[in-house]
């Protein structure tokens, strides 16, 4: 059997740690400084700017009514009526939700809690890559993800992400310390944390399970059988935390909460299995239907992306400018990482073993998943994807110790976010020329010089990797390539997103008017065909306006009993249409709110209101 020397022609070994009095004292030097800095970078690209925020109309009027009560806060109501939830669950929201009842309601509000986890994210991975590999190598981590556009990206937008990115780290960082020392309360620890993080991504947090698992499988210092154990107490528990939410909906009787976006039967496993989960995979076969999920409309969503479903995907230009810089390089940190392994074959509760599972397994599996799952062009997906990519490559370039091979990966880096950043030639192409001004020099010098020089070269080489991707994420304070509040893509095909939701044109008004002056103690002021339509109202004044067929226009939601019955009873009076849902194509359309439409258009009374026409249904109006 080789001995741990052997393997250090390539990959420096774990070592013994540094006693106590010069691990502090080398703290003291250098690491917090640095890493106070690299916290005070990520939050100014993620802040810079914050008082640009627009409303991402769909989630914002979710918090909206969220802030009105406690049972749209705890159900994820789109509307202040708590007709209907937001199309999954609604924990990445509480946040928001709170910090708008906290600061007031307004765009900047929304993404302060994003952009503090997004700084958070970046000190957990230095503390959990520092443990594992050494102090450069923590910094490096925490470096690489604040530079690495979709983090940034991920820290000024309103989507789940951010969060689930910081409650998957809360969970690597307690399963490293349940693993150093087999303590079964840290690893419950872990699957709570895991259990958090399925509130914000559902069934996408379960992705995380194999690299805590074997993890702690594998290394932990105690016996299998108490192995075995700990995981199925901690799978317990995390199990619990996950399906909570689940469970109080689904024991809840559907009178008393929303009915459940997405779904054909208000059934939460419908919205979570079927409606977030199966159907993102229908290239490969998979059909969501036979769970009661709502399926129309969203294949042709993701078919307009062009991506496909293969490794490839997490290649092209549009996912790899936000993720991928650091390709080559955690290339290197997961096959070095192997190869050393190997040579060295430690003992099962080898720390370095147990880090290298942990990162390895997180970053395979999260990147088969997106390859062959549809991902509908959102970048802000790739969040967890990046934390994996910093880490490897973060130890590639502290561990690996042949300096040829380092040196050619660099070079082949550096060529990587050249060509990547090329099939932008239009946005600050300059940078790949101070790429090459860098590397070519430093890569010489580190390939061929000293000692002392080759540190030099290194940080350089390391410079010219990271100038591009760094003039991607700071082009993020530019409201040109990043406005905050909306998905959170960066560069040259971001979006920006309008505030014209946020307040009503003179129009809107006067229906508002209108519709409150005859509201006659109506439940809800006016149905509406499209959730869009709705949002203004609620954005703007906290209307209770009934949405119909939910997010995709799909939804059986309200039921025609239920419509009729909320029209006879007298808690919804209105019908609120525009020009375009009169037109002929319009009232042609084969959904449940079209339908609902059709026949407040034949049985109840026109009222022309500005640009609107209200149908007033019910007893004496043609109802």
């Amino acid at each position: 059997m080789p001995s741990p020397v052997s393997a250090e022609p390539l990959v420096r070994a774990a070592g013994p740690p540094p006693s106590p009095a010069r691990a502090r004292s080398r703290t003291r030097r250098y690491e917090r400084p640095i890493l106070a800095g690299i916290a005070a970078v990520a939050a100014l690209l993620d802040f810079w700017g914050i008082w640009h925020s627009a409303y991402h109309t769909f989630y914002a009027s979710a918090v909206r009514s969220m802030t009105d009560n406690p049972v749209a806060f705890l159900y994820g109501s789109f509307d202040p009526g708590n007709s209907i939830t937001l199309d999954k669950l609604p924990g990445f929201l509480w946040p928001q939700a709170l910090s708008a009842l906290v600061l007031g309601f307004h765009p900047w509000s929304l993404v302060v809690p994003q952009a503090l986890e997004g700084v958070a994210s970046v000190v957990l991975l230095h503390v959990v890559v520092r443990r594992w590999a050494g102090i450069p190598a923590g910094l490096l981590a925490a470096a690489f993800l604040t530079l690495t556009p979709v983090t940034v990206g991920l820290g000024r937008s309103v989507t789940e992400d951010a969060p689930f990115v910081l409650l998957l780290l809360l969970a690597a960082e307690a399963t490293q310390r349940a693993t150093a020392r087999a303590r079964l309360r840290t690893l419950v620890l872990a699957g709570f944390w895991v259990g958090a993080a399925f509130q914000c991504k559902m069934l996408e947090a379960w992705a995380v399970l194999p690299a805590l698992a074997v993890t702690y499988l594998v290394a932990a210092p105690t016996t299998l059988r108490r192995r075995i154990r700990d995981l199925a107490v901690s799978g317990a528990v995390m199990l619990a935390v996950s399906l909570s939410w689940m469970l109080a909906a689904g024991l809840t009787p559907a009178a008393g909460r929303p009915y459940l976006d997405g779904t054909t039967d208000n059934s939460p496993i419908a919205l979570v299995v079927g409606y977030n989960f199966l159907t993102r995979f229908q290239a490969l076969g998979v059909d969501a239907a036979g769970t009661g999920s709502i399926v129309a409309g969203r294949a042709h969503s993701r078919a307009s992306v062009g991506m496909g479903d293969s490794v490839w995907k997490m290649f092209s230009p549009g996912l790899a400018s936000q993720t991928g810089w650091l390709y080559p390089l955690a290339a290197l940190g997961l096959a070095a990482g192997l190869y050393g392994l190997w040579r060295r074959r430690p003992p099962r509760t080898d720390p370095f073993l147990a880090g290298f599972l942990l990162w390895g397994i997180w970053l395979v599996t999260f990147f088969v998943i997106f390859s062959f799952g549809s991902v509908t062009g959102h970048t802000y997906y790739m969040g967890v994807v990046a934390v994996g990519l910093s880490a490897l490559a973060a130890v590639a370039v502290t561990r690996v110790r042949r300096r040829g091979v380092l040196c050619a990966v660099l070079a082949v880096n550096v060529g990587w976010c050249a060509a990547l950043t090329l099939q932008y030639p239009r946005f600050f192409a300059w940078s790949v020329g101070v790429a090459a001004v860098l590397a070519l020099p430093a890569l010489v010098l580190f390939a061929h010089g000293g000692s002392r020089p080759r540190r030099t070269a290194l940080a350089v080489a390391l410079a010219a990797v990271l100038v591009v991707p760094t003039v991607w994420s700071v082009s993020a304070t530019s409201l040109r390539y990043n406005q905050p509040g909306g998905f959170g893509r960066i560069g040259p095909g971001s979006i920006a997103t309008r505030n014209g939701a946020a307040a009503l044109n003179p129009a809107q008004r006067r229906v508002l008017a209108y519709l409150t002056a005859h509201r006659d103690g109506a439940r809800y002021l006016a149905a509406v065909p499209r959730w869009q339509m709705a949002a203004p109202y609620i954005l703007s004044d906290n209307a209770a306006i009934l949405p119909l067929g939910g997010f995709t226009a799909h939804v059986p939601y309200p039921a025609p009993g239920t419509f009729h019955h909320l029209i006879d009873t007298g808690r919804l009076h209105y019908v609120l249409l525009s020009a375009a849902d009169l037109s002929h194509r319009a009232r042609g359309a084969r959904t449940p709110g079209r339908a609902l439409v059709r026949w407040a258009i034949g049985h109840c009374a026109p009222v022309r209101v500005a640009a609107y026409t209200l149908y007033r249904c019910g007893p004496g109006h043609g109802g």
